[in-house]
């Protein structure tokens, strides 16, 4: 289902709107204050390196985020509008709320870079300690720029049109030259630093090239989005790495040693024909990028506003269109003082990075997946190859590790604990993702992979059909299926719709009914809801049609029948299920209550083999159960003789500790004529009972078999639930329990 775009506010273009506050960003402090360093470290040709992969990472999100404005409507909250209408809500808020913090924070730091700029040059305020001044300096310029945003963001970008000129009027002074200054010395007696290393540096430059997002903040402002953020974003990221390409080369052509641009950050404004340009640069580049936060980071807040993430009226606008966002930007300010305030930043600065850096990386994966599974609804004007953007996400993670591993496990720490708070409050979305067509994509290549393969007695487990009709009343046909599934396999639980007349509209509204239900009491399973003229055919028509492909269930669970009338139906089911080759589990509610204290399981060892093996598979899995967990095993089994008995015994704990069951061995002594009798004189208090089912013979037909089922009923009178079960899959379950045998 589609979703209500909000009336774009200010209808900016492709320059004022996207280029000129990325570009800003782009062209910040780094360049100015750490270029000369970042040379002096590693060399031309290194730096270059630097420059050229930290640029193709950008511009490889610029691609993708090309390829997904033009293939949606792109609103307001940029990175956080286009992740959470391709990856979900869910991983949206996950990244969204991490990076509005990121950005306000970040305002505090780009305004503390003005302030040591502006004391560097000259100290306004020096009757106070200057640390304080610090942070008056820097508390005031941040309600000045506050103000600016607050008042009207068309307002701002104008006064970064003054901070464009400025920035390229340092520029031209840095490239025209200091005529009399002939090379730049290290004055005597400085401490040379160690040269740090490749990735150390590339570490420091890379914030220089990530400054896309500030362009794709204003998203929600722009009058053609499809057209400005791919122009826009790309035309700033090329301009930036020209220029960033040709500085150090000039650099380096006009300071021939490496030691001063190791110790000296001002190298710039030393070798620029006006240094007071490249200062009056400095003072722009950090305000600009200040500026930007502050238009980015109210936006990104309006429009998880707007999604009922946060309360509606944070999101609320006014001014003209109503498209200034107030109260997040009051809001967004006050985290920002609250930066300043506390002083060194130092510590979190690696984590803000990160959420940044994971904006992109998630972006990079949001075009690459939607390309990947070609959806006919990805039809984006900007073609990119889903391989370039998936090569942007590996990037992204890849130089995250490579920053600070620490602060990179932190951050997805916290984006993790965002998405699943998130996901608690179960939150519906009014658009439509791409998860569905992820899913749907893996479990085609999974399917596909299977079809090839055959099952084997290592990797076997009880794929279950729970025949249980409505759940609430059989639900302990349902809580056994789901104890002997959960968390290792699948579990379908399906019924039958006994009806002529039936829609399809009926039919799903009655499975969402009854998948409500399921997880309700935190049951996971598919469900399955057939029509049919009357049960039997319906139960018969699943059996032998219900799965995808090698997906289909091993096993049919089913509860018992009474009724003498429907003895003959239900033998030709059983019939069914055995000779489809799935095995049975026939659950029958117990006469008895079992005792609640001491809950034991017995399983009752009998001729069958196989049927042994897969009862000890099914005994074992319910074990892994909440509800069985503390439950004791039993394996019991019956000689005819007190001479047998030691040995018996013997063998029967042999085998558990061969085998690693955590279970007991009783071996019983016939005293009773019926192997029925034994067993209710046995296992009175037994919260479920485990015994074996005799196959179909060959030539044997339906009423031949409902007569054995009918007798079977009648001797099992009087006994705590019983699990029939009854192994008919071509698979060796003494093997897969590692039972060995004659």
């Amino acid at each position: 289902m589609g979703e209500q775009i909000e009336k774009q506010g200010y209808a900016f273009g492709t320059f004022k709107g996207v280029f000129t506050p990325s570009i800003l960003t782009i062209f910040g402090v780094i360049m100015y204050l750490r270029f000369g360093w970042v040379l002096g470290n590693v060399g031309l040709p290194a730096t270059l390196l630097i420059v050229t992969i930290a640029t193709s990472i950008t511009f490889f999100t610029a691609l993708s985020i090309s390829a997904m404005a033009t293939n949606m409507k792109v609103g307001t909250g940029g990175a956080y509008y286009i992740i959470s209408r391709s990856l979900g809500l869910e991983a949206g808020v996950a990244i969204g709320l991490p990076l509005f913090f990121a950005r306000a924070f970040g305002v505090a730091f780009y305004v503390a870079g003005f302030t040591e700029a502006l004391m560097a040059v000259v100290n306004p305020l020096p009757m106070l300690d200057p640390a304080i001044t610090a942070k008056v300096l820097s508390a005031a310029t941040l309600i000045a720029l506050t103000a600016l945003a607050y008042i009207s963001a068309d307002l701002a970008l104008k006064v970064q049109f003054l901070i464009f000129i400025a920035i390229g009027a340092s520029l031209v002074s840095l490239f025209l030259g200091n005529p009399a200054v002939a090379d730049v010395a290290v004055p005597a007696g400085t401490l040379i630093p160690p040269k740090a290393s490749f990735w150390v540096v590339f570490a420091v430059f890379f914030p220089a090239v990530t400054g896309i997002e500030a362009g794709l903040g204003l998203s929600g402002d722009l009058k053609n989005p499809a057209k400005s953020l791919p122009l826009g974003t790309l035309a700033a990221v090329v301009v930036g790495y020209v220029v960033y390409m040709i500085l150090p080369v000039f650099i380096s052509s006009r300071v021939h040693n490496s030691d001063i641009l190791l110790v000296d950050l001002n190298i710039m404004n030393s070798i620029a024909r006006w240094g007071s340009l490249i200062i009056v640069g400095v003072f722009a580049a950090s305000l600009s990028s200040a500026l930007g936060s502050l238009l980015g980071a109210p936006r990104m807040l309006q429009a998880l506003a707007h999604d009922r993430i946060i309360p509606r009226f944070i999101g609320r606008g006014y001014g003209k269109d109503k498209a200034d966002p107030r109260i997040a930007t009051a809001i967004s300010f006050a985290v920002a003082m609250a930066a300043v305030l506390l002083g060194d930043l130092n510590l979190i600065a690696p984590i803000l990075s990160m959420f940044f850096l994971t904006s992109y990386g998630l972006l990079n994966l949001s075009a690459g997946l939607e390309g990947l599974i070609e959806s006919p609804s990805w039809r984006p004007k900007f073609k990119v190859h889903y391989g370039i953007s998936l090569l942007g996400a590996l990037g992204c993670f890849t130089v995250m590790l490579m920053i600070d591993a620490g602060a990179t496990l932190i951050a997805i720490t916290t984006i993790s604990i965002v998405y699943y708070l998130v996901k608690r409050r179960r939150l519906n979305s009014h658009w439509a993702d791409m998860r569905y067509g992820i899913l749907t994509q893996l479990v085609r290549f999974a399917i596909q992979r299977l079809n090839k393969l055959k099952p084997d007695e290592r990797t076997w487990r009880p794929n279950i059909m729970a025949l249980s009709g409505s759940p609430k009343s059989r639900w302990h046909l349902v809580e056994m299926a789901h104890s002997l599934t959960q968390h290792s396999s699948a579990l379908t639980v399906a019924s039958i719709l006994p009806v002529e007349d039936w829609s399809a509209e009926k039919v799903q509204s009655m499975e969402t009914s009854m998948r409500d239900y399921l997880e309700k009491r935190e049951v996971e399973a598919m469900v399955k809801i057939f029509p049919s003229p009357d049960m039997l055919s319906g139960a018969k028509a699943l059996v032998r049609a219900y799965g995808y492909g090698p997906l289909v269930p091993n096993t049919i669970l089913l509860g018992d029948s009474e009724d003498q009338s429907s003895f003959k139906d239900f033998a030709e089911l059983i019939q069914l299920v055995y000779r489809t080759q799935r095995n049975l589990i026939m659950l029958r509610e117990g006469d008895m209550e079992p005792a609640e204290e001491a809950v034991e399981i017995h399983v009752w060892w009998g001729g069958n083999k196989n049927n042994i093996g897969l009862i000890l598979t099914l005994a074992y899995q319910i074990q892994k159960s909440p509800i069985w967990k503390q439950s004791k095993l039993i394996l019991k089994t019956i000689v005819d003789t007190p001479e047998e008995h030691a040995a018996a015994k013997e063998r029967l704990n042999s085998f558990i500790e061969e085998q690693r069951i955590p279970a007991e061995a009783d071996v019983l002594i016939k005293d009773q004529p019926s192997f029925y009798d034994i067993i209710r004189k046995s296992s009175p208090n037994a919260g479920l009972v485990f015994m074996g089912m005799r196959p179909p013979r060959a030539e044997e037909t339906y009423e031949e078999y409902a007569q054995y089922y009918g007798d079977l009923m009648d001797a099992t009178k009087g006994m705590p639930p019983l699990a029939f079960v009854l192994a008919a899959e071509k698979i060796e379950f003494r093997e897969v329990i590692g039972i060995s045998g004659n």
